[in-house]
């Protein structure tokens, strides 16, 4: 993850809720995390539905929320069921990537 902190900084985590690894969960420890299937991402899945580098979580400290942008992959990031180019996040989103579903959470 990355090493990058703020201080205005909101802990957050996704945890995947469908298929074999339902209920794995991902500390969002940085102000940006990558997820794809490149090992070299900061949140790697095996799925065959996503691309090396698919998407990428962001943390805004001085607005204090957090957003997903889709990184021009092939299927797309969807939030809440909805394709999206970027979106903020909320606490409870579902957010699939590939065939993979999370649910989005912040604090502890």
């Amino acid at each position: 993850m990355s090493a990058e902190r703020t201080e205005n900084f909101v802990r957050a985590r996704l945890v995947i809720r469908n298929g074999g690894f339902e209920g794995m969960t991902y500390e969002i420890d940085g102000v940006e995390t990558l997820i794809g299937r490149n090992p070299t991402t900061d949140i790697t899945l095996l799925d065959e539905g996503i691309s090396r580098e698919h998407a990428i979580i962001q943390f805004d400290p001085d607005a204090g929320e957090y957003s997903v942008e889709d990184l021009q992959s092939t299927n797309g990031t969807k939030v809440n069921g909805k394709r999206v180019r970027s979106s903020v996040l909320k606490s409870g989103d579902e957010v699939q990537i590939g065939h993979t579903r999370f649910q989005f959470l912040i604090g502890d």
